[in-house]
């Protein structure tokens, strides 16, 4: 049997990893896994914050009887109703008939909805607090990150925040549960694909939630996915992480995501990327849509600031998976990006007028001439490629100025 892990005194990791799973959410792809992290806080009063998805539920419960040490088990808080982190609320109830179900009333309306539990609940209201002994709790109501019920749960003593979602990788914890037992540099690449493909699209909100938590004095960030961060020079990249994702801040450097049938429209992209490197550009990545899962170019277009798309004419639409990726990046909200596009077509053109429609949402700034070629790359679509290489290259080299 499994045992949980202490993290500092009284707080206890009874967690559990995902090395199965393929998609999250059915989605996104998990290669390296995930975690669903779960805490109990063993006082006067115990409390647990959050489950884990009904799949682990065995393991879970061995963890968490282990944890409580004989004791019942008085309070779960719920910060997050999403079911890879609710699911195993219903057998937990069952177990301990007497837990008392904290939450706001957005998420006590899901517990029924979800789960068909109605008693035994108690509701909260933002900024109460709940006294477990030494321990007292203040809960922080933060909706929109990114389900209208989250919040966070502030833990007075040991400064504690059991944040939900916010501040979440992907990536099983393989071992070492804190920043202090593993390698923290190979979950930042993770944290910003988790970001921009769950939380991306809500950037307000989570401006909002980050200036409302700002007077609070963070020891220890107990995220729902992905390690517990415990390091001060850690806890404040986290942070900036979060406030330059959620403002669309983005390094120099730029992603030119293509579809190509048969080489043609790749060849306008390599064009394009060359007269970029030419002009001192370093950071440039080409994605083939067709063999680069989605997930990982979003994440990349939140790193970087400039964004080109090229695509050929397919059925006199755009090529299908530029034309979901690129919805992908409508439902996300996307702003602050230098755009440029390109693409081709045999007999009929079509993609060039679905991107300009695309370069027309708010936050983007389009740069240079879009081009668009027919049948295959001759001398003035080089250039005409060249030429808009140099437009996003010059307007990139402008911000350090």
């Amino acid at each position: 049997m499994l045992k949980p892990i202490e993290i500092i005194e009284d707080l206890f990791y009874v967690g559990v990893n995902d090395r199965t799973k393929a998609l999250f959410e059915n989605l996104w792809p998990l290669q390296k896994g995930v975690s669903y992290n779960s805490y109990l806080l063993n006082d006067e009063k115990t409390a647990l914050f959050d489950t884990v998805d009904i799949c682990y539920s065995d393991i879970f419960l061995q963890k968490l009887e282990t944890a409580l040490k004989g004791k019942q088990l008085d309070y779960l808080i719920i910060n997050h109703m999403e079911p890879d982190h609710s699911g195993s609320m219903g057998l937990l109830r069952l177990k301990y008939p007497n837990i008392e179900i904290v939450g706001n009333a957005k998420t006590l309306d899901m517990v029924k909805g979800f789960y068909g539990i109605s008693q035994g609940v108690r509701l909260i209201k933002d900024g109460e607090e709940l006294s477990l002994g030494k321990h007292k709790l203040q809960f922080h109501l933060t909706p929109m990150i990114h389900w209208p019920e989250t919040m966070m749960t502030y833990e007075t003593t040991k400064k504690i925040i059991f944040s939900g979602d916010a501040f979440g990788t992907f990536g099983t914890l393989d071992g070492g549960i804190t920043d202090k037992q593993l390698r923290p540099e190979k979950y930042w690449n993770e944290m910003i694909r988790y970001y921009s493909n769950i939380v991306g699209k809500y950037g307000s909100p989570v401006q909002k939630a980050l200036e409302k938590l700002s007077h609070l004095e963070l020891d220890v960030i107990c995220s729902t996915h992905g390690p517990v961060w415990t390091e001060k020079k850690n806890i404040a990249q986290v942070i900036s992480m979060y406030n330059r994702m959620s403002k669309y801040e983005a390094d120099k450097g730029v992603v030119i995501a293509y579809g190509s049938m048969y080489g043609n429209t790749e060849q306008m992209a390599e064009a394009i990327a060359a007269e970029i490197a030419a002009l001192g550009i370093r950071d440039i990545i080409l994605h083939n849509v067709s063999k680069r899962a989605h997930s990982y170019i979003i994440r990349d277009i939140f790193k970087y600031k400039g964004l080109m798309i090229g695509s050929p004419t397919y059925n006199n639409q755009l090529f299908p998976e530029i034309e979901s990726l690129i919805s992908k990046l409508e439902g996300l909200n996307m702003k602050n990006r230098y755009f440029g596009y390109f693409g081709s077509y045999t007999w009929a053109g079509a993609a060039i007028k679905r991107l300009s429609t695309f370069s027309d949402l708010p936050g983007f700034e389009l740069v240079g001439q879009p081009v668009e070629m027919k049948q295959s790359l001759q001398i003035d679509t080089v250039e005409a490629c060249c030429a808009l290489g140099r437009a996003m290259a010059t307007r990139l080299n402008a911000d350090d100025n």
